[in-house]
């Protein structure tokens, strides 16, 4: 028996990311690697942690991140790791800090504008030369990136408001396999963004033709999540068809009034289409979205929190309904003078937000924008949310499913080899937290709080956090997809 580690966690209750029931054990950790789980009470590590009957899990796996820039710019990850959060998956929405071969236009695009408002981050002209960059200064977390359709346009078009040309198509596609080569995981999309409305569904089918040769993922924010859900779904069905790679719904709802209660429709039609093609969804635990500020989206929005101002910073954390009272004046003129903003959006039902997380395949993704200045609680709060609030308090799942949904299917999903799972022979990706105290801090009124309940987090063999606060270890990696 192996008589050594360098980290030795006992007397754990071992949840391992595969929805098996829980079991009690130690676990020897030794560099980047669990070498073995089990008895190891005749061994010594040279860190050890006694859990009494805590738990210990696979570190968690963001499936839905904007966390392209952060990683660089405040490489600690706070947001995450207090959460428990070892890997993220970035370049969600169509949005990716990289290729940007040429200037990025002054003002920013939105919705590119919630990475980096002032443009400057948009520096790198190939995505290899960003994942160089991951690499030669780590993040807390390990990532693994897509490419960002949304940023392509606005790397190669001159109009953005149409579709794409033939010329503009074959540059995008390009730059898709430069960056499939220079191991991106896949494409996403915001067709739902002004910036990709115009994009038909036969410009991003030709965009992403690269992908199945790298046997990438296809991730969309859809079209649309309100009156046209169905519709957006079989678009985007089409497209993994025709690309003949897996896709993910990201952030799957049904918003607007009138659409409350048709997510027992959209995951019947979900669940109907997995028998003929790969298909998975991830969810956020809230029933407010964030994004950026717009009169539209207002207009459908039973309340509106702004989360940051560029113009008129003081604002930000508070209700629009509010804001429009001390500038006397209407919603439509006080949004016309905060942009360009971002904002918090209530806009489901909590029925179908828990119809949502239950579902078998869904993963967990916060769909956090680490930029704002009061930002959506989902950047700090997922995942304990989940497991406090949605399993524990509410019963809507066992502990086992709920860590499931956030490591084991995710980095199932995404082609996470050896990730998401508490096994010998797989890395050291842990999340120790007590299952009768784990939950949320954030609130929308408090939304920067580390969650309650996380004892340490573990990366690649390395504590990240401990003790409620960072510990300035960085190991994380640039993942690559390997899917089985």
């Amino acid at each position: 028996m192996q008589k050594n580690f360098d980290l030795l966690i006992r007397n754990a209750s071992i949840v391992d990311g595969t929805g098996a029931p829980r079991f009690n054990g130690d676990i020897g950790i030794l560099g980047d690697r669990i070498i073995r789980i089990g008895d190891l009470s005749a061994s010594r590590g040279e860190l050890e942690i006694d859990l009494a009957g805590r738990i210990a899990a696979p570190g968690f796996i963001d499936s839905h991140t904007h966390d392209d820039r952060i990683m660089l710019s405040s490489p600690d990850m706070a947001p995450k790791v207090s959460q428990g959060v070892t890997t993220v998956i970035g370049g969600n929405c169509g949005v990716s800090l990289a290729p940007m071969p040429r200037p990025i236009p002054n003002p920013v695009t939105p919705p590119l504008n919630l990475l980096d408002d002032h443009g400057s981050w948009f520096h790198f002209p190939t995505f290899a030369s960003y994942l160089d960059e991951l690499r030669a200064h780590p993040a807390a977390t390990n990532c693994a990136m897509l490419v960002g359709h949304t940023t392509l346009r606005v790397a190669t078009m001159s109009d953005v408001s149409k579709p794409a040309s033939s010329t503009e198509i074959a540059a995008m596609r390009e730059l898709v396999l430069e960056a499939m080569q220079a191991g991106a995981i896949g494409v996403s999309t915001g067709l739902f963004y002004e910036p990709a409305i115009a994009a038909p569904t036969e410009e991003v089918i030709e965009v992403c033709s690269p992908l199945k040769q790298f046997k990438g993922l296809f991730c969309t924010h859809m079209r649309n999540e309100a009156d046209h859900v169905i519709d957006s779904l079989e678009e985007s069905f089409r497209i993994g068809r025709e690309v003949g790679v897996p896709i993910v719904i990201s952030h799957h709802k049904v918003t607007e009034k009138a659409n409350h209660g048709r997510s027992t429709e959209t995951l019947a039609l979900i669940e109907k289409n997995m028998a003929t093609q790969p298909i998975c969804l991830d969810c956020y635990p809230y029933t407010a979205g964030s994004t950026i500020l717009s009169v539209d989206r207002v207009a459908t929005s039973v309340r509106v929190i702004v989360s940051w101002s560029k113009p008129l910073p003081e604002y930000a954390g508070q209700d629009l309904t509010v804001i429009a009272q001390k500038m006397n004046c209407s919603q439509e003129e006080a949004v016309k003078r905060l942009l360009p903003a971002g904002a918090i959006y209530f806009k489901m039902d909590e029925a179908d937000v828990q119809r949502i997380l239950k579902f078998d395949q869904t993963m967990i993704g916060s769909d956090g924008l680490p930029h704002d200045a009061s930002p959506h609680p989902r950047l700090w709060g997922s995942f304990p949310r989940v497991l406090g609030h949605y399993g524990r308090l509410l019963g809507l799942f066992p502990l086992e499913t709920a860590v499931y949904k956030m490591t084991g299917l995710t980095a199932k999903n995404f082609g996470l080899k050896d990730r998401g799972v508490l096994r010998e022979g797989a890395y050291a990706d842990l999340t120790l937290f007590d299952a009768d105290t784990v939950d949320e801090a954030a609130t929308y009124s408090t939304p920067i709080a580390p969650a309650r309940g996380i004892e340490a987090v573990i990366v690649n063999g390395a504590m990240v956090w401990r003790d409620g606060k960072s510990t300035g270890a960085r190991p994380g990696r640039v993942l690559q997809r390997e899917p089985a």
